[in-house]
């Protein structure tokens, strides 16, 4: 399958992939996932590619630059309605499968976040390795807001980067972190000017790379054992979460109230 939602940049054995729909925040699509998958994968069979960079593309407009990491789901492509329970449930584990694979990759995964992180964005960024964003970039989790629910391991993953209270006030109330407000909590490693993002990620990726590859793998995996089934079971679990949430009018109206960019009116149906 030929690339048309992401790119794919070598940097000797640093392999950059950069979300491309800048025209949409880099929000994804089933294609992108697919192409994700498609990357990870040929990553992982070559051990040249020692670490991988996940970060977004920019959008230069009218003279205007503007910076994204994954703005989440199309929800346009949510509001057309034209998915039917089956064809929703597979949207979601391939959603699923993208942050499992993140997760499970042999080699460190590091997120670069040069913009906003939002829902699905954010959600692949936490199943990344580590994070480092842009003093500006902002990551939230507004799926509440939404009358939708987190997904991509998040309830996992994101109480042992901040902690059980920090996890549920910031997926209660979908607060939107900065740069260094993500630094202050343990959720990003590294906050710097837009600018320098990339010069930073590829310094910390080169030096990743220069470690013993077998040993970085074990690292990564012998850190992350515990993980394993109960990440699967986890996922499952949000997988039923989301549909119960995207049958009621609540999920109706949060797209709607997102598309027609007001304030939803949820009545708890």
């Amino acid at each position: 399958m030929s690339q048309e939602t992401i790119l794919l940049e070598r940097d000797g054995p640093v392999l950059v992939l950069r979300l491309n729909r800048p025209e949409r925040m880099n929000a994804v699509i089933e294609r992108m996932y697919v192409e994700i998958h498609e990357a990870l994968a040929s990553a992982a069979a070559d051990p040249a590619v020692r670490v991988l960079v996940l970060t977004g593309s920019v959008l230069h407009r009218d003279g205007a630059v503007r910076q994204a990491f994954c703005a989440g789901a199309d929800l346009k492509e949510h509001a057309d309605g034209h998915r039917d329970a089956a064809a929703r449930r597979a949207y979601i584990e391939l959603a699923h499968e993208t942050t499992r694979r993140l997760w499970s990759h042999p080699t460190p995964v590091i997120a670069a976040l040069n913009g906003p992180a939002r829902g699905a964005g954010a959600e692949m960024a936490v199943a990344c390795d580590l994070i480092l964003m842009a003093d500006s970039a902002t990551l939230a989790f507004p799926e509440t807001g939404l009358g939708t629910f987190v997904g991509g391991g998040v309830t996992l993953h994101l109480p042992r980067l901040v902690g059980l209270a920090r996890a549920k006030e910031l997926i209660y109330t979908g607060r939107v972190l900065d740069g260094p407000a993500a630094v202050e909590i343990g959720l990003a490693v590294a906050s710097m000017p837009v600018e320098r993002l990339m010069d930073q990620a590829l310094d910390l990726a080169r030096r990743l790379a220069e470690r013993a590859p077998l040993s970085m793998t074990l690292a990564k995996r012998h850190l992350q054992r515990g993980y394993g089934l109960e990440l699967d079971a986890v996922l499952r679990q949000e997988t039923d979460a989301i549909l119960a949430c995207m049958a009621t009018a609540d999920w109706q109206e949060g797209v709607r109230a997102f598309a027609e960019r007001r304030r939803p009116v949820f009545q708890g149906s």
